[in-house]
């Protein structure tokens, strides 16, 4: 019966390009750039803008369009590091490690605010705070111990609310309480990749589009790129393809980087209309909401208040977004069951990137940069990590950086296709639901 929850119209593109779908930016292909950046998501864009501003011309490639992926696909949300502020990096890097790689990921957070204000890009951006919801009481003092080092590395207020004025902040009964965190934003995902799109193009990069980058050697001083579009030949690389850094087939533009990288599938769906006075009531105040599950849930009111989109871990493994959908509606409604019967109008899905460290990285191997591992919060992190790459390729940087030149870990045997995935996924679906039974 799950065709009935479809509506009229079913679509399994994202619904933000119903407002933003990427552009075709079919530019001819260089023979030279000072830099070619490969990869068109937001951290590519946001290099090419920061190397354009700084007197350099760099080109962007894609295999796709420019802001095809997770770029035009995501939540839109946009945390300051969130996730990275909330690990135990004391006990794996020292407390004075941990605390640079805290403030270093948190200053991502205005980083991207003022990035959007300067060069007036239209996304409907709103500081609108997030609400983490536990999934157990265990979760809500876990998150009550975190809450003073998230305040201190954000500069933002964190406060924790208890079970029982939850609704204060989300329209459910289903959580135990939750973390307020005011460092949070929410933006339109396809407006702000073809906003940096346009930004780094007026600014003086060159952005090629379906033009999949198949190699890089060594060329003399510099690198030679074979692509599928002919040899692009340039001073200095920076590879930013994330959660797309293997494509169909196996092949990578740098597989060094792709061993490091665990794709993985995220799914969202979009609901049809609904009352604004439900979203009220759903969504206090409009903040983003995420949940401590091992296999979380994130979700959102749209931004023009009239849907709620959906997202989460609907599969492990290859799915489509009408298989996804059903999940994802299910989901949903064990927090809102008032949505039972609300009908899907969208269902699609993209790739993020893990890191088996669980941190963002950037840094250079064999002469070739990089920067890539945002675990699924890459609005402004993946912004943020193009903008520091750029500072060091350019030679501009005037204050280190924590997330770089960090030991970068991979698995043995491991060449960038997570075959892991259905059975650590199951094993954590299992955990939440024996953490949920005990709680």
């Amino acid at each position: 019966m799950s065709h009935l929850l479809f509506a009229e119209g079913f679509r399994t593109t994202p619904w933000w390009w119903e407002a933003a779908e990427p552009a075709s930016r079919p530019a001819e292909l260089p023979d030279h750039a000072a830099v070619a950046v490969v990869g068109g998501g937001y951290a590519g864009l946001s290099a090419a803008l920061t190397l354009a501003r700084l007197g350099h011309r760099p080109v962007v490639l894609d295999a796709e369009r420019i802001g095809w992926g997770a770029s035009s696909r995501n939540g839109g949300m946009v945390s300051g590091g969130l996730k990275v502020t909330s690990g135990g990096l004391a006990r794996a890097h020292g407390t004075d490690r941990a605390a640079a790689i805290a403030r270093d990921s948190a200053a991502s957070f205005p980083f991207i605010e003022e990035l959007i204000a300067r060069e007036g890009i239209d996304c409907d951006y709103l500081r609108c705070g997030r609400f983490a919801a536990a999934w157990t009481p265990a979760h809500y003092r876990a998150q009550a111990a975190r809450a003073a080092f998230i305040e201190r590395a954000t500069g933002l207020p964190v406060s924790m609310l208890p079970r029982e004025r939850q609704r204060e902040a989300l329209g459910s009964d289903h959580y135990h309480g939750g973390m307020l965190a005011a460092a949070t934003g929410s933006l339109h995902p396809g407006k702000y990749a073809r906003g940096l799109a346009g930004a780094a193009a007026k600014a003086g990069a060159t952005l090629v589009d379906t033009t999949r980058v198949e190699g890089i050697a060594r060329d003399g001083e510099g690198f030679a790129l074979k692509t599928s579009r002919g040899v692009l030949r340039t001073d200095a690389v920076l590879v930013t393809t994330n959660g797309y850094s293997l494509d169909a087939v196996g092949g990578s533009a740098m597989p060094w980087l792709a061993r490091r990288l665990i794709p993985v599938g995220s799914y969202i769906i979009a609901t049809e209309e609904l009352p604004a006075e439900m979203i009220d009531r759903l969504f206090p105040g409009r903040r983003m909401i995420s949940d401590t599950k091992r296999v979380l849930n994130y979700f959102r009111p749209s931004p023009d208040g009239k849907r709620v989109l959906w997202g989460g871990r609907a599969s492990f493994g290859p799915t489509t977004p009408e298989r996804a959908a059903p999940v994802l509606h299910g989901f949903m409604t064990a927090v809102f069951p008032e949505l039972a019967t609300t009908r899907i109008t969208h269902a699609w899905t993209g790739n993020v990137a893990f890191t088996f460290d669980i941190l963002p990285h950037i840094g250079t191997q064999d002469g070739i940069h990089y920067a890539a591992g945002c675990q699924g919060s890459g609005v402004a992190m993946a912004s943020w990590l193009g903008h520091r790459a750029a500072l060091r390729i350019a030679g501009a940087e005037n204050e280190p950086f924590a997330l770089a030149d960090l030991p970068f870990p991979t698995a043995p045997g491991y060449r960038g296709r997570p075959w892991f995935l259905p059975l650590v996924g199951g094993w954590y679906r299992l955990r939440d639901r024996v953490d949920r039974m005990a709680a």
